[in-house]
C-alpha cells in the first residue's frame, strides 16, 4: 500500500514542482500517494492535479490542517509571505503544521525554510521578514521533536525576468546595490524543487535534522549578465547604484527590505559561504543551470 505525501501549496511554484517530480519519478511514483493541499480547489491548476491522479485537499476550513495531514507519511510545507505579506501569519500557518504534524505522528516533515538574516547579520540587517519568519518557523519546528528536515531554496532564476531592465538601445541592464562578485545561489525553483525535495525523501535518516541547501551554484552579476549576453544574444551590463538609488524606485513599503536582502546575500552571504556540493550530491538529476534557463525562457523574446 502507497504512503500518502502531502505536499502542501500544491499549485504555487515550489509545491507544484515536487507534485511534477514526484509523479515522474520510477520509484517515488509508486511508493506515495500524493495529496496536494490548496486554498482553492476550484482553480484549473487544482482541477488539472485530480486529473493526474492527486488526490486534493482544500485548507479553507478551520479543521483542514488536520484533515489535509491526516494519515499522512511525509508532508512538504513550503508558506507564501507575499500573499499576505503578514509574518504573524505567515508563523501561525507553520507552528499549526508542525503542531498538527506532531498530533499525527508523521514521518518525517520537509519545510522550506530560510536562514534568519537577522542572527546571521548580527542584528545589523533586521528587516527580511520573508526570510526571518521562515527562520522562526524552522526553529519552532526543531523544539516540538516532530522528524524534520529543512529545504532552503536558493535566489530564484526567475526574478531576472523582472530584474533584467531593457533599454532604449535593444541592450539589458541589471542593476544591484551590491558588487560584481557578490555570490547569489541561482535555482530555477519551479523546475528544480522538486528534484531536492525527492532527493530528501529517499535519503531520510541520513537528513532528518539537516539543512539541505537547494540551489545550481554561486553565481555573480559579472557571470550572470556575461552568460545572459551570450545566450539571449543582446547586450547587458550589471551597474552597482547606490543604496538610496536602489531604494528610490521600489515601492516603499518593500524598500527596505529588499535592500537589506540584498545586502545580506552580500555578506555575509545567502547560505554564508557554504558548499553546494553535499546537496548536489544527494541529486539524481542534474538541476538547470542560469544559460539552460535563459535558452528555455520565453520571457526576453
Amino acid at each position: 500500500m502507497s504512503r500518502i505525501i502531502t505536499v502542501f501549496g500544491a499549485t504555487g511554484t515550489q509545491g507544484g514542482s515536487v507534485i511534477r517530480s514526484l509523479l515522474s519519478h520510477p520509484v517515488l511514483s509508486k511508493q506515495f500517494k500524493i495529496r496536494g493541499v490548496t486554498r482553492d480547489v476550484s482553480k484549473p491548476a487544482a482541477v488539472a492535479l485530480v486529473k493526474q491522479g492527486v488526490e486534493v485537499g482544500d485548507l479553507s476550513s478551520p479543521t483542514s490542517v488536520d484533515a489535509a495531514i491526516d494519515g499522512s507519511h511525509t508532508v512538504f510545507l513550503v508558506t507564501n509571505f507575499w500573499e499576505t505579506m503578514d509574518v504573524k501569519q505567515e508563523i501561525a500557518q507553520g507552528r499549526n503544521v508542525a503542531d498538527a504534524a506532531k498530533k499525527a505522528k508523521i514521518s518525517h516533515l520537509i519545510f522550506s525554510s530560510l536562514p534568519s538574516v537577522s542572527k546571521a547579520s548580527n542584528g545589523a540587517l533586521t528587516n527580511v521578514a520573508h526570510f526571518d519568519g521562515k527562520a522562526e518557523i524552522e526553529e519552532y519546528m526543531r523544539s516540538t521533536g516532530v522528524p524534520s528536515t529543512f529545504f532552503l531554496a536558493g535566489y530564484y532564476m526567475s526574478n531576472y525576468t523582472q530584474l533584467f531592465n531593457k533599454l532604449e538601445d535593444g541592450s539589458y541592464l541589471l542593476a544591484y546595490p551590491v558588487g560584481p562578485d557578490t555570490k547569489f545561489p541561482l535555482l530555477d525553483a519551479a523546475a528544480d524543487t522538486g528534484k531536492f525535495i525527492g532527493a530528501i525523501v529517499r535519503n531520510r535518516e541520513k537528513l532528518l535534522g539537516e539543512s539541505v541547501l537547494g540551489a545550481t551554484a554561486y553565481y555573480t552579476p559579472r557571470q550572470i549578465v556575461e552568460e545572459f549576453s551570450t545566450v539571449i544574444g543582446k547586450k547587458a551590463n550589471f551597474v552597482q547604484v547606490t543604496e538610496s538609488q536602489y531604494t528610490s524606485v521600489l515601492p516603499p513599503m518593500l524598500a527596505t527590505s529588499l535592500l537589506e536582502s540584498n545586502l545580506f546575500i552580500e555578506k555575509p552571504g545567502y547560505f554564508q559561504g557554504q558548499s553546494l556540493e553535499p546537496t548536489l550530491a544527494l541529486l539524481d538529476e542534474k538541476p538547470i543551470t542560469w544559460k539552460v534557463f535563459l535558452d528555455t525562457t520565453q520571457a526576453f523574446n
